[in-house]
């Protein structure tokens, strides 16, 4: 019989990602058969598997099913489940699911907006965030300051930071003068503050940063800030294609899950207003041109990579 290993089959079931279900294995919350489970287990259908005491719907990688919805992230929201200090969380924006989870496809920083991608399959999610896959990430970039050719060229050809080298793949100037300059750039893994800490070597500021694109997919006007969209097949046939994992359908919305969601983004309207009001004016009056500079991305993606800006 078929065995996989239990972080994956856990995953695959939509509990979290691969690491988390690791963790949660170690710290004992995980039984198979009614025995403690450890790393390196293998399990298979016919297993009873629990996490933290709920039975776990264990069913074969061909049987089960994958969600993705991207998530416009508006500043000023966390990247995590809960807050101890109660801010809000993009979690609280969410449809609601029953039996599974939504997990992050990457994080973005409190100061930063724009594309997060949630799926139910805990094995994509591992897939697209391993540094080995080499994903594009795109980011519109406002920075404060004069940028020369050689500020680019040296972040094109890399920077020491203090978790190791870094650079850009690419980078395009999108206009501006002055502290309004926008530039497109790319980066093939997503480390912490990456983005912000290029420029920052060369002693320059990012004032505004929005991601707008996620290997195949781009940030558009299907969820405007604070809101959602569920991706379509083709789509998400096309991040498990890069992700080296088989497709599979898409489910259809029960007639609960149709009224549920519906309910859950007419609750979840964007919120207007941050803590500061004047930055809030800045971003309302600018919003419409970073959404075309995410939308003009898209008709000439297909620049090769290391280029840069003129």
């Amino acid at each position: 019989m078929d065995t996989e290993k239990l972080q994956k089959v856990l995953a695959r079931a939509g509990k979290g990602s691969r690491r988390e279900m690791e963790s949660a294995i170690s710290a004992g919350r995980v039984t198979v058969n009614g025995t403690p489970a450890a790393l390196g287990d293998r399990v298979s259908v016919n297993d009873h598997i629990s996490l933290d005491g709920r039975a776990v719907v264990v069913t074969a990688s061909d049987d089960s099913t994958r969600r993705v919805i991207m998530y416009n992230k508006p500043e000023g929201e966390l990247c995590t489940r809960k807050d101890p200090e109660g801010r809000r969380t993009v979690f609280e924006r969410l449809p609601r699911l029953k039996g599974e989870r939504w997990i992050a496809i990457g994080r973005l920083d409190i100061n930063t907006s724009g594309l997060l991608l949630f799926t139910t399959d805990g094995e994509l999610a591992n897939r697209l965030m391993h540094p080995s896959m080499q994903i594009e990430r795109e980011y519109a970039v406002r920075v404060m300051g004069e940028v020369t050719m050689d500020h680019v060229r040296a972040m094109v050809d890399g920077v020491m930071l203090e978790d190791g080298p870094a650079s850009f793949t690419d980078v395009q100037e999108f206009g501006g003068e002055g502290i309004n300059t926008w530039f497109h750039v790319v980066i093939m893994e997503g480390r912490n503050r990456e983005v912000r800490r290029l420029w920052e070597s060369q002693g320059l500021t990012v004032s505004r940063l929005k991601r707008v694109r996620y290997g195949n997919i781009f940030l558009d006007k299907r969820a405007r800030a604070g809101e959602w969209s569920e991706l379509n097949q083709e789509e998400i046939d096309e991040l498990s294609a890069m992700a080296g994992l088989a497709p599979r359908k898409v489910p259809e919305m029960t007639p609960d899950e149709r009224n549920r969601w519906s309910r859950d983004k007419r609750k979840r309207r964007p919120v207007r207003g941050l803590k500061n009001p004047g930055r809030n004016a800045d971003a309302e009056g600018r919003g419409s041109r970073e959404r075309d500079t995410g939308s003009t991305r898209r008709a000439g993606s297909g620049r090769g990579r290391g280029s840069s800006s003129r």
